[in-house]
């Protein structure tokens, strides 16, 4: 029968090396990251009319009546 003991030479190492700690911290801020931008997409989808300006792109134009669609060259 087989055993699963290990053998003597063997050592288990429980302590992460600096490059497994590194890492681990990485992915602990990517899920943060994640979370963040989740959070925000569903606040725009609950509410999409609140981050929008209330002024329109035409607003800023001298002589140019809303809707026409000529460019004002300078």
């Amino acid at each position: 029968t087989a055993t699963l003991v290990p053998s003597g030479n063997m050592t288990p190492n429980s302590s992460m090396s600096l490059e497994q700690k590194t890492m681990f911290a990485f992915v602990i801020l990517l899920f943060i990251f994640l979370g963040i931008l989740i959070v925000c997409c569903f606040r725009i989808l609950l509410n999409p009319y609140q981050s929008m300006p209330t002024s329109t792109w035409a607003d800023g134009l001298d002589g140019l009546e809303k809707g026409q669609f000529d460019y004002a060259l300078a």
